[in-house]
């Protein structure tokens, strides 16, 4: 039985008390025959009429939700219920229905407007950008892909990854680097594969970022920076000495010579032999710094070498901050040509104002801290301190806080330096990773 005839049928049983006592009275009263059919057939009438009538209003009312109802599945949010009101039942489902019509309106804008903003994301990065069904059937690019394909969106969709030379690439590790030719560019590549899921079902994101113009930027920047310190290196040198040498040479030239000429040539020839003895030491600290080759791990006692390399100082006592017996995986000799460029650097800035230096060590979360801290000047321009060749002391070479770094970062590590929070001075903070 539908919920129709259920709504019709409840009706008439609840009409079927009144209209069987009336029927019953005027049919056992005094009244005439006309008048028994007649209040009989309009008795009966306005019974069925009524349980109809009753069964019409809530089916048109049910038939109207499930129009309203429809309507927002389908998409349609512009239809609504006309005048509902909360003060019955009925009319506060429609209010709830036009609610959840305003609400879906409202999401759908929303996402319209978020689908056409990844959309032009999509188009406007330089990054390209593939989905994969199930099948490695392709299913969506970006226009950084079309370029990298040389093709149409529309010729690509729906060939399989394999054909696109990408089936690869939607295999193994997530994240790698390859070079490759694509139709539309060659170059080094930065491949990005994920799976997420569509329906249920698996799909394939892979993302590949060409790397070479940002290397090959980064090479330009590189031989910039190489050329402008070698050049400003050897003018400093090239520029005395050219002008000692043309002054000699106008002295030998001359057929009588000032007095004390040799003595004037002995001090241009060492100023010469100087600024050469200068020079070889750059060349030779910039092959060193070149040059650093791959350290060599093995198990090492923190505490005595630091211990060592502290006796290394003879200029100035070196607090030693005791910590734990740990040991660590470390190149042993580059470990203590770091510590002793830290250490040098800190008693250099300690005996111009007469302070102390200070070394310890501990384990923080999960890593070893080496700790030199200074009771020096501090540090004046702390944004050159890693530019190789940049030094404020005399005779200074520039490369050993460059060279440090290099071996915390060849250890998985890293080396900060800062001036200190509590006074003046600098504290230098290397971390390496525990095993």
């Amino acid at each position: 039985m539908t919920h129709e005839q259920r709504i019709f049928w409840m009706v008439v049983a609840a009409g079927l008390p009144g209209s069987m006592t009336a029927l019953i009275i005027f049919w056992t009263g005094d009244y005439s025959a006309k008048v028994q059919w007649t209040f009989g057939i309009l008795i009966v009438s306005l019974w069925w009429g009524f349980a109809l009538a009753a069964r019409e209003r809530v089916v048109t009312r049910l038939q109207i939700l499930a129009n309203l109802l429809e309507a927002l599945r389908e998409g349609d949010y512009s239809i609504r219920a006309r005048r509902p009101s909360p003060e019955h039942a009925l009319g506060e489902v429609m209010l709830e229905v036009n609610k959840l019509g305003d609400l879906l309106r409202s999401s759908r804008f929303d996402a319209v407007d978020a689908a056409a903003l990844l959309e032009k994301v999509m188009d406007e990065i330089d990054v390209a950008v593939f989905t994969f069904d199930e099948k490695s059937v392709l299913r969506l690019v970006n226009r950084a892909g079309e370029r990298m394909m040389a093709q149409p969106a529309a010729r690509l969709m729906g060939r399989s990854a394999q054909d696109l030379n990408l089936q690869d690439c939607l295999e193994g590790e997530a994240e790698r680097t390859f070079e490759r030719a694509f139709p539309g560019q060659t170059g080094r590549w930065q491949c990005r594969h994920s799976i997420f899921r569509e329906a249920g079902l698996p799909n394939h994101l892979l993302v590949l970022s060409d790397l070479s113009k940002a290397l090959r930027e980064e090479e330009r920047q590189a031989w910039r920076r190489l050329i402008r310190v070698l050049g400003h290196e050897l003018n400093n040198s090239l520029a005395p000495i050219k002008s000692t040498a043309s002054t000699l040479s106008r002295v030998l030239r001359r057929d009588q010579p000032h007095e004390g000429w040799r003595d004037d040539a002995e001090r241009g020839l060492q100023m010469i032999a100087e600024r050469c003895e200068s020079l070889n030491r750059f060349v030779a600290a910039y092959s060193r710094l070149a040059r650093l080759p791959s350290p060599t791990l093995r198990p090492t006692a923190i505490a005595a070498l630091v211990r060592r390399v502290v006796s290394f100082e003879t200029r100035l006592p070196v607090t030693l901050r005791e910590g734990s017996e740990i040991y660590a995986q470390v190149d042993v000799d580059q470990l203590e040509q770091l510590l002793i460029n830290l250490i040098k650097n800190g008693v250099e800035a300690a005996l111009e104002t007469g302070g102390g230096v200070e070394v310890g060590w501990r384990v923080h979360d999960s890593l070893l801290e080496l700790v030199v801290v200074d009771e020096g000047p501090g540090l004046s321009n702390t944004q050159n301190l890693f530019v190789p060749f940049f030094t404020t002391k005399p005779g200074g070479t520039g490369i050993g806080l460059v060279l440090c770094r290099q071996i915390a970062e060849a250890h998985g590590g890293s080396l900060e330096l800062a001036n200190r929070s509590d006074r003046v001075g600098c504290q230098a903070r290397l971390r390496l990773p525990m095993p």
